[in-house]
């Protein structure tokens, strides 16, 4: 039995999973020559959440193109990586709370 808000949870989640896997490829590609930073508008992608819709990944604007054409910033990496890991967290711990009380319905149904 899946909730509204399990179902809603679970996309979030999988919207921060590919943040997190652009993350990974832009601190990946820190030192490789041209390569531009990848991200998601994650605030137009989590208001527009639908289920097996892919997010569109953008070239986030304004940030600082070395002299080879990468413009990956470690700092903003880093602080996207920490951001994300939270948010998966709270995340988390709210779809156990609502399956903790969806099993707790289930047995005091007994």
């Amino acid at each position: 039995m899946q909730t509204d808000l399990s179902s809603k949870l679970g996309q979030y989640m999988d919207l921060l999973a590919q943040r997190q896997r652009l993350v990974a490829a832009n601190m990946a590609n820190v030192d490789t020559p041209g390569y531009r930073t990848k991200d998601l508008d994650f605030q137009f992608e989590y208001m527009s959440l639908s289920p097996g819709a892919a997010p569109q990944v953008i070239e986030p604007a304004g940030l600082v193109v070395k002299n080879d054409g990468n413009n990956v910033s470690l700092d903003r990496e880093s602080r996207l990586l920490a951001e994300n890991a939270l948010r998966f967290n709270v995340a988390a711990n709210l779809l156990r709370g609502e399956l903790r009380d969806i099993r707790k319905a289930i047995d005091e149904g007994r």
